[in-house]
């Protein structure tokens, strides 16, 4: 055998080894790639269970939601939301069930997920059942007692552990498929390299024929052809396998963002949730006290002459309902359904004018620095809650102090410019700082400061709405918030507001709502009030003032009203009714009657109005005495006049 023929044979016997090792690593592939489809899908089977139990969670908050709104309101649409919700999360249980039947240790805990829930149901069917009938307050104590339930912590606690078992099973099976996707990638490298060693060798056996052919020439360039492809070839693999890195990146990235949106929008829901739950019963809170103040206030007036133990009383219970009023205001403000009324705002005249109110507030034992004379600019902002928010920063300073000590409150003109470390937007504003000798915050309690519903005081002392609804306010206003606290020596919360150009009247809070508003004499008014009661209050109350009043329950009804008889000094509206609500009978009459002077009358606002719908027109807040109605009436034909006239010049 000549020697080009032992190397032909050589040749042949390596490229049937070569072929061998090929067919073997090509169902290595194969294998690799089935063991990664299978570690994906085991991987997907985790990522169902997680976003299954947060749904879970979901529909169960949403349904207690809607019963509260259910029994407090008794009506039988927001009853099918809580029943369709509550049997939505049942049939998610259901899923939960079968998607967990090939592990033992969750199906166990969802059997006591299965348990707790028929509790569950049990305890929350009570109220509905007295919702049902009719019988408000025996529902409303039935939710409240298993709002108090054992099963609701433990609930929550039976679905975080099957989401942390879930999430451990995730990491074990993101490691297998990312290995399992590694050995893919090896085997698939290795198949190139074996098709590029056959190939070399079919190019080898190509030329060693060609040269027993004496055909040299054509087999070189035969080999140089087959170089090309080989090359084009290495290439084409080489951006496969980058694609398929980027890909696997790209599938960790979106279940990790997947997870953090998921886990948003659950948190979202149940904001969503309570916000809701707290308007719903600001609203209908304000609308008693507004029969409450406005009867008693008539009623103080009716008996002025009568004994004094009379007087004491109604004046107790109007002090009981103005607290009650304040509070519904904390909750309207939580829930982000009280407009602000903002105006030109001396600072340092209102903390000044508060000196009386924090001496009462505070006790003798707290002693009040109050610094204003570095103060000059005004600011545009509410000046009711603007005085709230400072007194609600000196009572949390008091009880940080434990009743004793010194606090300090100083207002002043600050400039900030772009390397200002406060990380404030750089401009002028107008920094009221409120500083305490108390017991200081940790950096964890720090942290949380401003989170609803988070306190650091006992059960009953405090809400965790205070700093918040401060946070809210300001926000609100364009400005901005900063703590420093050092524990054992003390807390400075520093509100900055933004400088306003314009100029600001001289007078404070309590001068505003103390004025004596000059005499409009007789007006004739047109009152649009949905509720029968407020309604009735209010009217008697215009009547006590002197004024002539007829009185509608809707906005199609006033717009009847004044198709017939234009001649009104004024139009009262509620802003949330039935129908066409307060802004929207204002815009569509506007054009047609503008003569006519505004006042809207609010409690809960909500979606029908926001602050532009106020624009131009004065807004009274229920609930509200007979002099503040008659200044509000006052102040709206002032506003109507000075309009009038500078549409005259």
């Amino acid at each position: 055998m000549s020697p080009a023929a032992q190397r032909v044979l050589a040749a042949a016997v390596l490229a049937v080894v070569a072929l061998g090792l090929l067919i073997a690593v090509v169902a290595m592939v194969a294998r690799s790639n089935d063991a990664r489809d299978e570690a994906l899908q085991r991987e997907q089977h985790s990522y169902d269970i997680m976003v299954l139990t947060r749904s879970l969670d979901a529909s169960l908050a949403r349904s207690e939601a809607a019963l509260g709104r259910y029994v407090v309101s008794g009506d039988r649409r927001v009853g099918t939301i809580y029943y369709d919700e509550w049997r939505r999360a049942i049939s998610q249980l259901r899923q939960l069930d079968r998607l967990v039947a090939g592990q033992p240790e969750q199906r166990k805990l969802v059997r006591k997920l299965e348990r707790l829930a028929a509790e569950r149901d049990k305890e929350l069917a009570a109220a509905a059942s007295f919702a049902n009938v009719g019988k408000g307050w025996y529902a409303i104590g039935m939710f409240n007692k298993a709002g108090e339930s054992p099963n609701v912590v433990a609930i929550s606690a039976t679905l975080e552990s099957i989401a942390s078992n879930e999430r451990t099973r995730l990491g074990q099976r993101s490691e297998d498929t990312f290995f399992s996707a590694e050995r893919a990638n090896g085997f698939a490298t290795l198949l190139s390299v074996l098709g590029l060693v056959l190939m070399g060798l079919a190019i080898l056996l190509g030329w060693l024929a060609a040269a027993a052919a004496a055909q040299r020439a054509h087999a070189a360039e035969q080999a140089e052809v087959e170089f090309d492809r080989a090359t084009q070839l290495e290439t084409a693999v080489a951006e496969r396998t980058r694609e398929l890195s980027e890909a696997n990146s790209r599938l960790r990235e979106e279940s990790e963002t997947r997870a953090r949106a998921e886990a948003q929008l659950a948190q979202a829901q149940k904001m969503e949730a309570v916000g809701q739950l707290t308007g719903g019963i600001a609203h209908d809170f304000n609308n008693m006290l507004a029969v409450v103040v406005g009867g008693l206030d008539l009623a103080r007036r009716k008996i002025a002459q009568r004994p004094a133990e009379a007087g004491v009383h109604l004046d107790g219970a109007m002090e009981g309902a103005d607290r009650a009023a304040a509070l519904t205001r904390r909750l309207l403000s939580f829930a982000r359904a009280e407009p602000l009324l903002p105006d030109a705002v001396q600072p340092a005249r209102l903390v000044a004018g508060m000196n009386v109110l924090l001496d009462r507030t505070l006790g003798e034992r707290i002693t009040v620095d109050v610094d204003t004379t570095e103060a000059h600019w005004p600011i545009w902002a509410d000046a009711h809650q603007l005085e709230n928010a400072i007194l609600n920063l000196a009572v949390n300073a008091r009880d940080a102090m434990e009743g004793a000590g010194r606090l300090g409150i100083s207002v002043a003109d600050v400039a900030i410019g772009g390397t200002d470390s406060t990380a404030i937007k750089p401009g002028d504003y107008v920094r009221i700082a409120v500083t305490d000798t108390g017991c200081g915050m940790p950096p964890e309690v720090l942290a949380r400061a401003f989170e609803p519903f988070f306190t650091t005081k006992p059960v009953g002392k405090g809400t965790g709405l205070g700093l918040s609804q401060i946070f809210g306010f300001v926000r609100q206003s364009h400005g901005d918030v900063r703590v420093d606290s050092e524990v054992g020596k003390g807390t400075t919360i520093s509100l900055y507001l933004p400088r306003y150009r314009g100029i600001a009247a001289e007078r404070s809070v309590t001068d505003a709502v103390n004025a004596v508003r000059p005499n409009t004499g007789s007006l004739s008014i047109l009152l649009v009030e949905d509720d029968p009661r407020v309604q009735a209050s209010t009217r008697a109350g215009l009547a006590e003032l002197g004024h002539m009043v007829r009185a509608c329950a809707s906005g199609e009804e006033a717009v009847a009203i004044l198709a017939e008889n234009s001649r009104f000094d004024l139009i009262l509206t509620d802003v949330m009714m039935p129908g066409m609500t307060g802004p929207e009978l204002i815009a569509t009459i506007g054009r047609d009657y503008p003569r006519i002077a505004v006042l809207f009358v609010t409690g809960y606002v909500g979606e029908a109005g926001q602050s532009d719908d106020f624009a131009g027109h004065e807004v009274l807040r229920k609930p509200f005495t007979i002099a503040a109605l008659g200044n509000a009436v006052t102040r709206a034909i002032e506003r109507r006049g000075e309009l009038s006239n500078s549409q005259a010049a």
